[in-house]
């Protein structure tokens, strides 16, 4: 008897887990119609979800890595230094 009662424990918890994996897939917002056309001209295809436009969005606040800004760093750098080249030249270099 004190077996079962741990199995439908068990089982009431997992149900419970999945419950919540399941509405955490399927959730809506409201926004107002001014943000939703705002979020669709952000679109950069047709199917684009919006989820990947608002991660995009947030994407843009988060800080950057230690190894992106030791890459920045090391651009301004060359840039100071005068290792860079236009478009110009690079063009005149492919012969474009």
């Amino acid at each position: 008897m004190r077996i079962k009662k741990k199995k439908s424990l068990k089982t009431k918890r997992l149900y419970t887990i999945e419950y919540y994996i399941t509405s955490m897939v399927a959730t809506s917002i409201q926004v107002s119609r001014d943000l939703l056309e705002d979020l669709k001209s952000r679109k950069m295809y047709d199917k684009e979800s919006y989820e990947d436009i608002i991660r995009d969005l947030l994407e843009d606040t988060m800080e950057l890595s230690e190894q992106t800004l030791a890459n920045i760093k090391k651009s301004e750098a060359d840039i100071k230094a005068g290792r860079v080249h236009s478009l110009k030249d690079i063009e005149k270099r492919l012969n474009l």
